[in-house]
């Protein structure tokens, strides 16, 4: 039965159990890559090393424990790649996410470091086929944690939070994986997670009071649902088909990943984002059109494919940070979603939670991008939007919220003061569900984003907006459902008080970890834009390697060997991979001519400047030879008006020679005698 949690925030502990030990034990078969690494994993972060480090007292062997953790946590740092995008000849990622596993079940701030890496890891990590084992292996883990430890405690933890947020990103993988097809070799491990999702489905009802938790536990459900109505029973071999008519096919309704036992359809709405967010990346004139097919597709934000939207809403929010067109499109979808949800909620009375449970986590997922766009945006202005909106740009802004709730504004913008504005004045303890859910996602994400921009004095205006924003809400806010997300987001933060008020304190390690995930985004829409418009020569993920046999690999060493000293090495930051790393495709034919004749352009013009550097120069030299010329001609016309009137051939101011100041001297004396 579901429990009532109420929102105290501590740790929780590893409750011993068969089922865990045999997730201790669980080894899976592509990690065999490295037998040295696998054996030193379980050497070092086995079930004995867990127990014994949560249960001891004795001080002396706690702090080595402490320190041997520590050592585990940094090499752990290393293997993911956290610095340099999960890239890198040192990275592995399978054998580093199941070891921070491991070390997640320690106790104190080892946990913490250990789920906070998980986090940031999963959220940049590129999607590969060979991740797919250890994926599941981290899934299993997840969900057990939730399943047999988080619900047999009476509170909320703020362990529990992190988890729930790992496991968004960990089936949001899986969910890609399985659009390509690729899930089909892992049946065994699909169902040894069917007797978490019946856990996970009768006790989510205990997360109804926190919409950012409930979001990522129905995501995970609804991925689960659709992946094993697809792969358990109806054995699908994916193909995709490709939209022949481009752009312009108004008539067409579905993009399809179509099997011949009934394969997954993907969504118009979803389609259309995905090639907005191409044009985007691409510079692509059609932009305009595919924007304008898409607001054609607003009325499929149904029941039946809410997963595919919130896909739609993180390909389109990644296009919006890049495109103020696209933010403007991206904001009116929502705003036509909300109206449409709230006036159903008015004219069926009879209408439950449970019917519009997946409206709330579409709103949420929304307010957590718009929230990213406010960081993250390319420019100022994408950023100052998404937080004031196009309105608010043009026209003074009012005041941050209302100071009574008799005025009620119209929902005429989604931008994060507009929907604070909107849901704030219709609040009460009666409002529609959809009113304290937006209202508690928009407080929620504006905790995190104040201590996201603490110490950002590059946008340092835009920083003190959102923190004043947010404490008006608390001086006026006294509803309890809403001061809840303050509480949770701090507690999710690992520190309740105010970022902005604590100048003279030192910051503490975890301060900077991250809040919002900053890449998922772009690796999904990535990945579907290869999916739905596929290049000639790239494959979309990474396959799986084809086995080398002995003798192969005896031939391949000796010819690698041979050519060691005719091999150049690049490091990853110096030559990223084009498909890691989010970069702009090659300019076309106008552009590169474009260049080509700036470039001839600039060649003439330098050589004109030369030039005339050369005949300024040459009129200069001859100028100041002219003046030396005339200054001597003047001085010997001097002279010689010098020599007719006095007779004498000195210079002026120039004295006589010594002989005659000595005759002048002597006939000097000879007057006086």
């Amino acid at each position: 039965m579901p429990v009532n949690k109420s929102p105290a925030m501590n740790n929780f502990g590893v409750i011993s159990s068969p089922c865990h030990e045999e997730l201790l034990k669980f080894n899976f078969k592509n990690s065999s890559k490295n037998k040295s690494h696998t054996s030193r994993s379980l050497l070092l972060t086995r079930e004995k090393f867990i127990v014994k480090f949560n249960q001891t007292q004795n001080p002396v062997e706690k702090k080595e424990l402490l320190e041997q953790a520590r050592r585990n946590i940094l090499r752990c740092k290393r293997k993911l790649g956290l610095s340099s995008l999960g890239c890198g000849k040192h990275v592995h990622l399978p054998f580093a996410w199941t070891e921070v596993m491991y070390l997640a079940q320690c106790k104190g701030e080892i946990q913490d470091d250990a789920l906070n890496m998980l986090y940031t890891s999963l959220d940049h990590a590129p999607l590969d086929y060979d991740h797919l084992p250890a994926l599941f292996f981290v899934a299993e883990s997840v969900l057990y944690r939730l399943c047999c430890d988080a619900f047999l405690k009476e509170f909320l933890y703020s362990v529990e939070i992190k988890l729930t947020k790992i496991g968004f990103l960990i089936f949001l993988r899986l969910f890609i994986f399985f659009l390509h097809g690729q899930l089909a070799n892992f049946k065994e491990h699909l169902l040894r997670l069917q007797p978490y999702s019946y856990a996970l489905l009768s006790s989510g009802e205990s997360y109804h009071k926190y919409p950012n938790i409930f979001s990522n536990v129905q995501f995970m459900l609804k991925t689960l649902e659709i992946i094993y109505e697809r792969e358990l029973l109806s054995e699908p071999a994916f193909s995709t088909v490709e939209n022949k008519e481009g752009f312009e096919d108004k008539e067409s309704d579905m993009a399809y990943l179509r099997s011949n036992h009934g394969g997954y359809e993907v969504n118009a709405l979803l389609w259309h984002c995905v090639a907005a967010w191409f044009c985007v990346q691409s510079n692509s004139p059609q932009l305009s059109h595919v924007l304008e097919h898409l607001i054609l597709h607003k009325m499929q934000l149904q029941k039946k494919c809410w997963l595919d939207l919130v896909l739609a809403l993180l390909v389109l929010g990644e296009a919006a940070k890049l495109n103020m067109a696209c933010l403007k499109t991206f904001m009116d979808l929502m705003r036509d979603f909300l109206l449409s949800i709230l006036s159903v909620e008015k004219q069926e009375e009879g209408c439950t939670g449970d019917d519009l449970s997946w409206a709330w986590c579409v709103v949420h997922t929304y307010t957590t991008i718009i929230a990213e766009i406010c960081l993250y945006a390319g420019t100022f202005d994408l950023q100052k939007t998404a937080f004031i909106g196009l309105s608010g740009c043009k026209r003074p802004r009012k005041k941050i919220l209302l100071n009574d709730k008799l005025e009620e504004p119209e929902l005429e913008e989604t931008s994060i003061l507009s929907l604070l504005e909107f849901f704030s004045s219709k609040i009460s303890d009666n409002c529609d569900q959809m009113v304290w859910i937006g209202y508690y996602s928009i407080v929620y994400n504006l905790v995190k984003m104040s201590w996201e921009r603490q110490g950002d004095l590059e946008q340092d205006g835009l920083g003190n907006v959102i923190w004043q924003t947010l404490q008006k809400t608390k001086d006026y806010e006294k509803d309890t459902r809403i001061l809840n997300a303050i509480n949770i987001a701090q507690a999710e933060l690992n520190d309740r008080t105010d970022p902005f008020t604590r100048y003279s304190t030192k910051i503490p390690s975890n301060a900077r970890e991250e809040v919002f995930s900053k890449y998922i985004g772009w690796r999904v829409a990535n990945t579907l834009s290869k999916l739905l418009f596929p290049p000639l020569d790239v494959h979309v993920i990474p396959l799986k390697k084809p086995e080398v046999k002995q003798n192969q690999m005896k031939y391949l060493n000796k010819k690698q060997e041979s050519m060691k000293k005719r091999v150049l090495h690049f490091t990853v930051r110096e030559h990223p991979s084009l498909s890691e790393l989010p970069t702009f495709p090659y300019p076309d034919f106008f552009t590169k001519a474009d260049k080509e004749l700036a470039k001839i352009i600039d060649h003439h013009w330098q050589k004109e400047l030369e030039i005339r550097e050369r005949e300024d120069e040459i009129c200069e030299a001859k100028e100041q030879k002219d003046k030396e010329l005339e200054e001597i001609k003047h001085f010997q016309e001097v002279m010689k008006q010098r020599e007719q009137k006095l007779h004498k051939l000195t210079k002026p101011y120039e004295l006589p020679p010594r002989e005659e100041v000595i005759s002048i001297e002597k006939t000097m004396t000879h007057k006086n005698n």
